[in-house]
């Protein structure tokens, strides 16, 4: 009886220390960031990536509340402004910390944000595809940290479930593919947000003026 109990425990211990390292599985987004053929321009634009935007995860749940996938964004997020801004500003400075901006002879500081950040999978939208949708919010003040402009953005993504091996790749190419999306956009409505339009326009008047005296 006693060795028949301790096999019963070793079994049960096995069973659970299995179910165990059942968790949930993380995604590393990777990916490359075409640069955009953009004339840049004459701007020294600074740039803070906030801590919560460098670390950025997102964390699906199962329908039972359980945690099934963690998004890790933050850094590939990074590494498509880093590609992105250089493409549409003569300089860029990246900044450590905000109180830098004035001293690091800036014209204006960007600052991104992610409000919100939705995944849909195939086991869950029945969709034969995984997607991503996330709103941004960009903000762009002078070096002093005076208000220049505050926007959102939205981008999509979409990995179509034939391209993808497993569910962690189709979320991988998907959260790629929203980020391209944005970069898109970004590149070629920068100049459209009202509140940038006129402060570039008031910064080449003023260029023009002193040019006259």
């Amino acid at each position: 009886m006693i060795k028949g109990r301790q096999s019963v425990n070793v079994f049960t211990l096995l069973l659970l220390m299995i179910l165990g390292g059942c968790g949930a599985s993380t995604v590393t987004v990777q990916g490359n960031y075409p640069t955009p053929n953009v004339p840049p321009k004459a701007l020294t634009l600074g740039v803070y990536y906030p801590d919560e935007f460098r670390n950025f995860v997102y964390t699906e749940f199962t329908d039972r509340g359980n945690e099934e996938y963690f998004v890790q964004a933050g850094n590939s997020h990074i590494e498509l402004f880093n590609t992105l801004l250089p493409a549409m500003f003569q300089r860029v400075v990246v900044l450590d910390d905000l109180a830098a901006a004035g001293s690091a002879e800036v014209d204006a500081v960007f600052m991104p944000s992610i409000d919100e950040f939705q995944l849909g999978i195939p086991a869950k939208t029945r969709l034969d595809a995984c997607e991503v949708w996330v709103r941004y919010n960009m903000r762009l003040t002078r070096p002093d940290g005076g208000y220049i402009a505050d926007w959102v953005m939205t981008a999509y993504g979409k990995s179509s479930q034939g391209t993808f091996s497993s569910t962690e790749r189709g979320i991988n190419d998907a959260a790629v593919a929203s980020m391209r999306d944005l970069a898109s956009n970004f590149a070629l409505t920068f100049d459209q947000i009202p509140e940038v339009s006129d402060w570039l326009n008031a910064r080449n008047n003023a260029v023009t003026a002193s040019r006259a005296n």
